[in-house]
Formats: structure tokens, sequence, C-alpha cells
């Protein structure tokens, strides 16, 4: 487990792409970095342990997208998502620049998500490419919101021990 020093040291280091993840849907700088203030702080102050520095960062960014797309709730503003053909581009682009470990764990989500049954793919696609809250996913499948939660959950937890898999089978099951 990542110590409380050794948490906010590793966020402090993250800051100008976890900043950055915020300004992608406010489009405003001292926005972003209330965002990622908030998340800070919440590191900081809420009772919360992360046993890598992935698991983390993975809450990092959930944290601070979150409370960027509240920040647009609360100024009646759009989250802007950008098209799927521009984010197939910057995916390409990050594959470029990322490590071969992010390389393999990339790959592995990719296979994992391929995976998924349509109703999966469906709730995964309104909620995190077409922006849709959770209580707009439940409206638009027809479910009560306690449903589309646990299901997310299910989805997230499903994906991450199927990447984990892949990549222990890859590195020859270490």
């Amino acid at each position: 487990m990542l110590s409380a020093t050794e948490t906010i040291q590793k966020l402090m280091q993250g800051r100008s792409r976890i900043a950055a993840a915020a300004w992608l849907l406010v489009r405003d700088y001292h926005a972003a970095e209330d965002c990622f203030q908030n998340m800070l702080l919440k590191a900081m102050t809420k009772d919360v342990s992360f046993p890598t520095e992935a698991a983390l960062m993975s809450w990092a960014f959930v944290v601070v997208r979150r409370d960027a797309m509240d920040w647009l709730d609360r100024r009646g503003r759009k989250v802007a998502i950008l098209d799927e053909k521009v984010l197939a581009m910057l995916d390409g682009q990050q594959v470029a620049l990322a490590t071969d470990a992010h390389q393999s764990t990339l790959a592995a989500l990719r296979e994992c998500l391929a995976s998924l049954n349509e109703e999966g793919n469906r709730m995964l696609k309104l909620r995190y490419f077409d922006g849709l809250r959770c209580e707009q996913v439940a409206q638009s499948m027809r479910l009560s919101l306690p449903a589309v939660y646990k299901r997310l959950s299910r989805l997230h937890e499903g994906l991450a021990q199927c990447v984990r898999g892949k990549l222990l089978a890859a590195d020859g099951g270490m």
C-alpha cells in the first residue's frame, strides 16, 4: 500500500496529466486546477488507500473527470465529447508514445473490451464515449439507477480482472 506521503507525491508528479484530463472537459485552466485541487483534497481527507501507483492514478483520473463534469453541470454547460474518429487518432498517438508496459495494458484492454456482450458495450459507450451521466444511461437503457451503478461496477471489475489475466499470461504467468 502506498503511504499518505507517497500518495501525495505521486499525485503531484502527475499533476499536469491529471489536470489536463479535467481541462479536456471544462476548457478552462482555473476550473481544471480547481478540479485537481478537489481531487487532491479528497485523497488527503478521505480514508482511501491504494495498493499500487496505477490504482492511485486510475482513481485520480476518475475523480477529476467526475468533478469536471459536475463543474459543467453546475454552469449549465454540456460535456465536450470528442468525435470517435478523433478519439481513435488520439488513442493511436497515445499508443505510439506509451511505454511497452502501457502498450501491453492497452492491447489487453482492447481484447477485453472486444469480448464484452452487446449490453456491456452499449452501457460503456453511453457512459464514457457519449458522456452521459449514470441517470441518463439508466433512462436510455430502461434500467434503475442502482442497476446501472452495479452493472458499471461489475464491468469495471470484470475488465480489470480480464486485463490482469491477459498481462499475467503474456508474462508467462509470473
